[in-house]
C-alpha cells in the first residue's frame, strides 16, 4: 500500500498569511480606521434653534441682567461672551453714518445717546464635528480625502444700558453641512513635492 504524504506549512508562515488576508480586509474597507475630530464652544444649549429660542425670550427695555442669566446669556461666567468696546458698538448697530439719529431703530438712538454708559455683549457657540469618509487606504496614503463637516454655530448680540436689555439680535448657521475633498497625485510624496516646487520657484 503507498502511503501519501502531506507537505504541512509551517506554523509561522499559515499565521503570517493570516495577518496579511485580515490586515487587507480591514484596510481595504473599514472606514471607523479613519480620523474623526469635533470642536465646541461650550454653552447651556444643544443646538442653534435652543439659542434662539432663549434670545427671544429676551424683551427690550424689560429683561435685566440677571433675567439674563436665567435664559442662558450669563455676562460675567460665560466663556463664551465678548463685550464689545463702545466705538465699535456705534460701528456696529449704524453703519452709516448718514442715517439721521431719529430714523434708527429705538434701542440703537438710545444706545449712542447713552454713550459710555451703552454696553454691548456678543455671545459665541456652537459645534463643529469633522469626519473623514471613503477607503482607508487612499486616505491614509494621502492619495484621496474627504471630509464631511456638519454642526451649527450661533451668535447673539445684546446691548444694555443701566442694567437693562436696549435690543437683542441674532445671527449664524442653523445648519453646517460643508464637504471638502482633496487629491495628491503624489500620496505620500505630495508635501516633499510642493515644498521642492517652492525652492525651485524662488
Amino acid at each position: 500500500m503507498k502511503t501519501i504524504r502531506r507537505e504541512r506549512r509551517p506554523l509561522g508562515s499559515a499565521i503570517a498569511v493570516a495577518l496579511v488576508v485580515a490586515l487587507s480586509q480591514a484596510l481595504g474597507g473599514c472606514a471607523n480606521l479613519l480620523p474623526r475630530g469635533s470642536s465646541e464652544v461650550h454653552s447651556g444649549f444643544k443646538s442653534f434653534e435652543e439659542a434662539r429660542a432663549a434670545l427671544e425670550r429676551i424683551e427690550p427695555y424689560h429683561t435685566t441682567a440677571a433675567e439674563l442669566r436665567e435664559l442662558g446669556f450669563d455676562l460675567q461666567a460665560s466663556a463664551n461672551v465678548r463685550q464689545i468696546p463702545y466705538p465699535e458698538v456705534i460701528t456696529l448697530l449704524a453703519p452709516n453714518p448718514s442715517i439721521p439719529l431719529p430714523m434708527l431703530d429705538t434701542g440703537v438712538r438710545d444706545c449712542i445717546e447713552a454713550r459710555q454708559a451703552c454696553r454691548a455683549y456678543q455671545f459665541s457657540m456652537g459645534r463643529q464635528a469633522r469626519r473623514r469618509e471613503g477607503a482607508f487606504l487612499p486616505d491614509f496614503l494621502n492619495f484621496r480625502r474627504t471630509t464631511e463637516i456638519t454642526g451649527w454655530r450661533f451668535q447673539g448680540l445684546v446691548v444694555m444700558r443701566d442694567g437693562v436689555v436696549l435690543l437683542r439680535s441674532y445671527g449664524g448657521e442653523p445648519q453646517i453641512k460643508q464637504t471638502e475633498y482633496q487629491s495628491n497625485p503624489l500620496g505620500p510624496l505630495q508635501p516633499a513635492g510642493e515644498a521642492t516646487g517652492a525652492l525651485l520657484t524662488r
